[in-house]
């Protein structure tokens, strides 16, 4: 739930000129059948997480409360199996996304390479080294992500969406309508502390790009024999205290945001809980709910606000990327 927030807004302003779609996935074409293999892991990997919350309900209410020893093991054993399987599927998802992630940094960037050697020297005169490294070395791998994590995240967090609505309507409509009514507890904080977040981010990165440039061009031959010859070593060592003192700040701010911002979802989802506590267990003292429904749909609510929060910001991580 935390990345998302990091990503800068200012993105959406930007309006992209025709074909950029078509050459993004032109880039994406020699990894298509990774690609479907991948979607399946995923698509397996979130049932995985959600099926197993309903089979709780089936143990606690068909197996313990009715004394059904024979049930309770079986569906004990399904759900050690359906754990075994999700672990092998994200594994496979594991694999399949560094396969993609890793080949296109490689086709990226060894394009990138050969674009920016075949420039002409004035290129060279006008254009800063440290820049450049940072473009192929640091730039290129945020392009991957929009065909491996947020692909995957996206994927991942639809379907377990639908899943986790479709089990918690049909366990208790009831329930589900307290659950969406205490969403914005979740997404309001969420929104609040994006855009302080993005704007560290996005100055954390800056300095952090500007503390490579200063390492890149005075640690080169050329760049050294110029510091020494008619530079001031005292300057010198001054400026990169100062920048790499303005990260360090930076840093602090970045772990205090999301500190705080950790917190407050804690105590919303504790207050979600016992809200669905006290409702439910006076509906299960009234009949009108089964103790393993309520187990269950706690365990679903968790699985919920998590999704919403990230599908919320996929735009802006499409965009990023």
């Amino acid at each position: 739930m935390l990345s998302p927030l990091a990503r800068d807004h200012s993105v959406l302003q930007h309006h992209f000129p025709r074909g950029t779609a078509r050459r993004v996935l032109a880039q994406a074409r020699p990894f298509k059948g990774w690609f479907i293999v991948f979607a399946v892991a995923v698509l397996g990997g979130s049932a995985t997480t959600v099926i197993p919350m309903l089979l709780f309900q089936r143990i606690i209410d068909d197996g313990v409360l009715a004394g059904n020893t024979g049930l309770v093991v079986q569906l004990a054993l399904v759900v050690a199996g359906l754990a075994l399987v999700g672990m092998g599927l994200g594994l496979l998802e594991r694999w399949c996304s560094a396969r993609i992630g890793e080949g296109l940094t490689h086709r990226l960037r060894c394009q990138l390479f050969d674009r920016v050697n075949s420039m002409p020297l004035a290129f060279f005169t006008r254009s800063s080294t440290g820049r450049l490294v940072s473009r192929i070395v640091g730039d290129v791998a945020g392009a991957q992500q929009a065909f491996t994590s947020t692909f995957s995240q996206a994927l991942s967090n639809a379907t377990t969406l639908l899943l986790v609505l479709g089990s918690m309507l049909l366990l208790s409509w009831q329930l589900t309508l307290a659950a969406l009514v205490l969403l914005p507890v979740f997404l309001v904080p969420a929104k609040l502390v994006a855009r302080r977040t993005a704007r560290l981010a996005r100055l954390r990165m800056d300095h952090q790009a500007q503390l490579t440039e200063i390492m890149t061009e005075r640690f080169t031959v050329s760049g050294a024999m110029l510091v020494k010859l008619f530079g001031n070593p005292r300057r010198e060592s001054r400026m990169f205290e100062a920048q790499a003192g303005q990260l360090a700040r930076d840093g602090v701010q970045m772990a205090m945001t999301v500190r705080i911002f950790l917190s407050t979802l804690t105590l919303a989802g504790a207050l979600a809980t016992a809200v669905f506590y006290g409702l439910g267990g006076n509906a299960v003292i009234g009949g009108q709910l089964s103790l393993g429904t309520l187990t269950a749909m706690v365990a679903l609510l968790a699985r919920l606000y998590g999704p919403l929060t990230q599908l919320s910001n996929l735009r802006i991580d499409l965009m990023t990327a």
